[in-house]
């Protein structure tokens, strides 16, 4: 029991970094980030495939599939998804996000384990984790300028953006939202677009209920 609830523990860390500015992305370490231009519309996301330089390939799809006001500022529960061979399943993540031009905070964050009820994070473990990322690529990078970029969603005119930390590069589009991120070649991972979401609908079931490491330790599917 206590090795589950530390395997938790550590997928929860984990994913507590998705979206974050300083957080490696899935479960294999060494992701990029979503350097892009934040531009949320409810119904409309992305799917990418993600390749570590050291580990397996994974996929990942991120949505935007609500809205609500957060001391007056528009605020959009952003929602992502991931594979989880090891825990048999999906596991979803969504966080209520706003920008005040400058960055992307995180407000709530409800998250769902396979086979699993919502659970959702208390204030002081997301302030542990999280750290404001930077709503817009431009303010961190240079433009080195317009170019064509062909993946299996098609084929997008973008702007390339070259992190100043050198980092990596941003290939970004008007058409793939909620980031606009189409292709991000880093030092030691890629991202590539594969799918662009027009219809995106909330995958997180059931009322979420206060946050308990042990219930999120994920049930096998019935045989």
């Amino acid at each position: 029991m206590k090795n589950g609830k530390k395997l938790v523990l550590g997928v929860i860390c984990c994913l507590l970094g998705v979206v974050t500015a300083n957080a490696q992305m899935g479960m294999h370490g060494g992701m990029p980030q979503f350097r892009g231009i934040w531009n949320p519309v409810v119904g409309t996301g992305a799917a990418y495939q993600i390749q570590a330089k050291s580990g397996p390939e994974s996929n990942m799809e991120i949505a935007i599939v609500g809205k609500e006001s957060v001391n007056g500022k528009d605020a959009y529960w952003f929602e992502t998804t991931m594979a989880s061979p090891r825990m048999n399943g999906m596991m979803v993540m969504k966080m209520l996000m706003a920008s005040d031009g400058v960055s992307v905070v995180i407000s709530r964050m409800i998250m769902q384990m396979p086979g699993a009820p919502p659970m959702e994070m208390p204030t002081q473990m997301m302030q542990m984790h999280h750290q404001p990322q930077a709503a817009d690529v431009r303010k961190e990078a240079d433009d080195v300028g317009p170019e064509t970029v062909t993946t299996p969603a098609g084929t997008f005119a973008c702007e390339h953006y070259r992190l100043k930390d050198g980092s990596g590069d941003s290939w970004v589009s008007q058409n793939a939202a909620p980031y606009g991120l189409v292709k991000f070649q880093g030092k030691d991972s890629t991202m590539i677009l594969t799918k662009v979401i027009t219809d995106a609908k909330d995958k997180i079931t059931g009322t979420p209920q206060p946050f308990n490491p042990m219930g999120m330790i994920p049930h096998p599917p019935e045989q």
